[in-house]
């Protein structure tokens, strides 16, 4: 098996791309989702979020709610709003995102290589979000919410993808600053050198979508032996180099008991800091903002503390949850703990301001942004990161490109 292959994308007829096109199914609630499909029968929130179709009170996880989305997506398919292409192919994918552009291949990528670890991993997942993405995929027979991958650089596959986007695109839509564009990749010259040029490849790193890919391993699995395209996920390969990975800051509840002076001696005894004169944005690892009472501050950590052979540990996100969120705030489990919470950096510092100064939260903590470098290394030793370490932006759409099992 090839480490990606071609394949037959449903996507929006010509001229319906901005129509269908919608945020990934996990960064809106239910309520944001109905408002904004609100006046838009051809959207794909209808099939991503499909208790939005049904009373408000139902359940998003109920059988209705995947009934409801496979209902839609055979309507939109019925209805030739999304067609599928007559061959496999590759697409080509855009984002410009300001003064950001990464190009990456949509391809169908294989469930083997992510079950080997040949498709490197950095994250936990959750069962309950798991159950989720496979009741999802197995309502409509296919996936199309994308895995988001990150290769290692390669020329070649910069000059395959340059030589793909020299034509006019199939979509070209842009909704909430970030432009999407998508190429179909149909000749055979172009198809046969990028699925060479990945199977070179070591190795590929899920970014973003842990839960989507396990849920195409397991959905695999149960489909061995039916369903040949089921042994591959729908996924985004973007270079590792064009990706742009956002801080994410984390607000606390309370100073587990503490007064604020006696909070700041504790953290003296790890950070050393320094009263800022305004915002704190830090511009290396090792630095944190932090906003309590009002102020910030700038925290360096003691660099005895980090240890260097360990690619995990070493994570500012991690040093901040060793050396300050459980030891001194008696927070240790971020996943559950419901006084800790995460604020993605596209909404700046600002947004932990006003947490803080509205009383919800007691102190907040800027993070230098991780890096991809990190990431990787994190995964190649065989480690996962804590939750919420990455923000990637911008983010893919759903419904430009899915993937049917048949």
């Amino acid at each position: 098996m090839s480490l990606i292959e071609p394949f037959r994308g449903l996507r929006p007829a010509p001229g319906l791309a901005g129509d269908v096109a919608a945020p990934p199914y996990d960064v809106l609630s239910s309520a944001e989702a109905r408002a904004r499909a609100t006046g838009k029968p051809l959207n794909f929130l209808h099939i991503s979020k499909a208790e939005i179709d049904l009373p408000v009170d139902t359940d998003p996880h109920s059988a209705a709610v995947y009934a409801k989305s496979a209902e839609n997506f055979r309507r939109l398919i019925a209805d030739g709003i999304l067609i599928r292409d007559p061959a496999p192919c590759y697409y080509a994918y855009r984002l410009t995102m300001g003064e950001h552009v990464q190009t990456g291949i949509v391809a169908a990528t294989s469930v083997a290589d992510y079950d080997s670890n040949r498709i490197r991993k950095h994250e936990f997942t959750r069962p309950d979000k798991e159950d989720d993405r496979v009741r999802q995929i197995e309502a409509l027979s296919a996936q199309t919410g994308p895995v988001l991958l990150a290769c290692p650089d390669s020329v070649a596959v910069d000059d395959l993808t340059a030589r793909a986007t020299s034509r006019d695109p199939v979509a070209d839509v842009t909704a909430d600053g970030v432009r999407h564009m998508v190429w179909v990749i149909d000749d055979a010259a172009t198809i046969a050198g990028l699925t060479s040029v990945f199977d070179a490849m070591p190795y590929l790193y899920i970014a973003d979508g842990h839960h989507r890919s396990a849920a195409a391993s397991r959905v695999a699995a149960r489909r061995r032996g039916l369903a040949a395209s089921a042994d591959y996920f729908l996924a985004v390969i973007f270079p590792a180099h064009q990706m742009r990975i956002l801080d994410y800051n984390r607000v606390v509840r309370d100073l587990n008991g503490l007064s604020a002076d006696a909070f700041l001696a504790r953290v003296s005894e790890r950070f050393a800091f320094t009263a800022a004169a305004g915002r704190v944005h830090p511009e290396k690892p090792g630095v944190v903002g932090m906003y309590l009472g009002g102020r910030w501050y700038r925290l360096e950590i003691d660099r005895s503390l980090v240890p260097a052979d360990d690619p995990m540990r070493r994570l500012d996100v991690s040093l901040l949850s060793d050396q300050l969120l459980e030891p001194i705030l008696g927070i240790g489990d971020l996943r559950r703990d419901k006084r800790i919470d995460f604020v993605g950096g596209t909404r700046g510092p600002a947004e932990l301001e006003r947490r803080v100064d509205s009383g919800e939260m007691a102190v907040a903590f800027a993070m230098h942004a991780t890096q991809m470098s990190d990431l990787m290394a994190v995964a190649d030793s065989g480690q996962v990161m804590p939750p919420k370490s990455t923000w990637f932006e911008p983010k893919l759409a759903d419904g430009l490109v899915s993937h049917i099992i048949d």
